[in-house]
């Protein structure tokens, strides 16, 4: 007897996925199972994230497969997932310093592919200054930002009244962050039930461990009663982040709102924003004025330069 069944991808290991089904009677289970053909082949085909026809087959040895991949609303590589609706993105206030480069990335990514992007500060408790500096920072950007602490419970509770009335309803959202950052450390804070396992930051090179080794997708229920589904990730250093998920060079602009406004009052219609003077960018003379901060515009020339490069590349190949 053959029937199917519409889950969603909550975790894969080693070539076996777990499946999330909501039967028709309303209960919900797991289904542990590997991919059909090609969909096994290519790695890279099947995320935590999508959502999925598993085919139940009784009269097969493995009676169980994901047959099919329903349409992704997106998908990334960093953290490897699909159908994300907010990623919340994860920094330490100290130890490790934030490198904001790598943030701006995550926030460029999440912008480019209509995510909602949520900046999380984390130990706060260790410089409550510099929390309250990139608080300023990102919210100045208009993105929705917290600041935490896992140890004496600074906004905790205001981030999980975030996460109930957002993460509900079907709606999918991941962290992700930095190793060491105290990621999965929250996570436990915010859901008392889940017992991430942690791992203390390497006091020589300031650097945590990848305690989470893979995506795994938890339900929480948010407010009224509506699950929603929420993703821990693993945690990435700054050497293995070199590779993001890329977009048209054109694209690059539209993903940074604060700069966004001032570009169209540039001297030249194809300026860069990147080499140009004030007299001619009217990017570089907002900065000057002090309207675009300093670090944001640092970050997209960084991107930028990378993007151009890449398309370099691909043109000689």
């Amino acid at each position: 007897m053959i029937s199917e069944k519409y889950g969603k991808v909550i975790k894969g290991l080693g070539g076996l996925f777990s499946v999330r089904v909501k039967e028709e009677s309303g209960e919900v289970n797991i289904y542990n199972c590997r991919a059909k053909g090609s969909l096994h082949k290519d790695e890279e085909k099947l995320l935590v994230g999508d959502n999925v026809v598993i085919t139940i087959d009784t009269e097969t040895p493995d009676s169980i497969v994901i047959s099919e991949i329903s349409e992704r609303k997106n998908a990334l590589i960093r953290p490897p997932m699909a159908n994300l609706d907010y990623l919340f993105i994860v920094f330490a206030a100290k130890r490790p310093n934030p490198v904001l480069e790598v943030v701006d990335k995550l926030i460029a990514i999440a912008i480019h592919n209509n995510i909602t992007p949520v900046a999380v500060i984390t130990k706060q408790d260790l410089s409550g200054s510099l929390a309250e500096e990139y608080e300023a920072l990102y919210r100045s950007v208009g993105i929705d930002t917290f600041v935490t602490s896992s140890e004496n419970g600074e906004g905790v509770s205001e981030l999980k009244k975030y996460i109930n009335e957002r993460i509900k309803d079907g709606v999918t959202a991941a962290f992700a962050g930095a190793s060491g950052v105290g990621k999965s450390t929250l996570m436990n804070a915010l859901f008392r039930g889940l017992q991430l396992s942690t791992n203390e930051i390497s006091k020589r090179i300031e650097r945590g461990r990848h305690t989470t080794r893979h995506v795994e997708i938890f339900d929480v229920r948010g407010n009224e009663g509506g699950e929603g589904h929420l993703a821990d990730t693993p945690g990435f250093s700054l050497v293995d982040f070199a590779r993001f998920d890329f977009f048209e060079l054109d694209d690059l602009i539209s993903t940074f709102p604060d700069i966004t406004p001032y570009a169209k009052g540039c001297a030249y219609s194809d300026c860069s924003h990147v080499g140009e003077g004030a007299e001619e960018c009217a990017v570089a003379r907002a900065a000057k004025e002090g309207k675009i901060r300093e670090s944001r515009l640092q970050s997209y020339r960084s991107i930028y330069i990378i993007l151009k490069e890449k398309k370099k590349i691909s043109k000689k190949t």
